[in-house]
């Protein structure tokens, strides 16, 4: 993905557990396969859904590569924190009289593009709308399609993930997950909670009214132990308790991106997108690629964030 001859491959992982085996350390070769890698069809027009759904391995640090960077982008502007709701995989699929479950995976594919894409450009956070708490009335069939993926992506996918430094936080309701998933989230979070380079957030299962209700229980629970007075509660009371609060240092996104045409939050980070510039795209999250990306943060960077107050005329 990044300069070819710099790739930090050497990786401590501290109690790893026995479900999971520890990542091999050594120098890796230029070319051997990654979550994420620099490829050429990258630069390709091409449906990130469409495209190969693995990456070689690149290597360096954030912005090594200039010739790599977005032209018309300025690296200081870009946001910290970016939010996709992936809409539109089922839309792709019928468009090409495709099943569904082809549709999640090539939407799979698409997320890995810009996990590759958000670590080259040195995005500090990215958090998705995997699925939601609504997401659950969806046929069974689907449903259930949709937790083995989850699962075998987080199996399949984790050592790259480790090696490339990408701290993975799961939020949303849990309990109502897969056992084997929820077992596999965890163990996921642990061992990779050293990690600094990408926070990839990923919300499961999770509603943004419910995480707004159960920060307020918590708060509630508080005050009546005599931890917290009424007065004493602020706006960051709130979003300590709020799940998003795992994202270290960026937790409100910058920008969100939602695909598909669709105008709405759909109770997406209802709390912390209230000054985030949004941004709506007629592609289907598949088809959502290199280019799309630019021309999102290109948007992002024509805006003027104010925060309530009034620029100088």
């Amino acid at each position: 993905m990044l300069a070819t001859s710099k790739l930090r491959c050497q990786l401590f992982v501290p109690n790893l557990p026995k479900s999971i085996k520890r990542p091999a350390t050594n120098h890796c070769a230029a070319g051997s396969p990654s979550f994420i890698g620099k490829s050429k069809a990258c630069s390709a027009r091409v449906s990130a859904g469409e495209a190969p759904i693995t990456f070689p391995r690149g290597g360096g640090k954030d912005g090594d590569d200039e010739g790599d960077f977005p032209f018309g982008l300025r690296r200081e502007a870009l946001p910290k924190h970016v939010a996709v709701i992936m809409d539109g995989n089922g839309r792709w699929a019928a468009s090409r009289g495709l099943p569904t479950a082809s549709g999640h995976v090539a939407g799979y594919k698409a997320l890995k593009l810009m996990v590759e894409l958000s670590c080259r450009w040195g995005i500090r956070v990215l958090t998705v709308f995997a699925f939601s708490s609504e997401n659950w009335l969806r046929p069974k069939p689907e449903v259930d399609f949709l937790m083995t993926l989850f699962e075998n992506v987080l199996k399949e996918d984790l050592r790259d993930l480790l090696r490339e430094d990408i701290r993975i936080c799961i939020i949303g309701d849990s309990s109502k997950l897969p056992k084997t998933l929820q077992k596999m989230s965890t163990e996921v979070e642990e061992i990779s909670h050293r990690n600094s380079r990408l926070d990839l957030v990923v919300a499961l299962s999770y509603s943004g009214r419910t995480d707004i209700v159960q920060a307020c229980q918590k708060i509630a629970q508080k005050v009546k132990n005599g931890i917290l007075h009424p007065e004493d509660i602020t706006e960051t009371c709130v979003a300590q308790e709020l799940e998003t609060s795992s994202a270290v240092g960026y937790p409100y996104p910058d920008l969100l991106i939602r695909t598909s045409g669709e105008l709405r939050l759909s109770n997406f980070l209802l709390w912390e997108l209230a000054y985030t510039e949004l941004y709506f795209s007629q592609s289907h999250w598949p088809d959502f690629g290199e280019d799309e990306y630019v021309e999102a943060l290109r948007a992002f960077q024509k805006r003027q964030r104010r925060f309530g107050l009034r620029t100088a005329l």
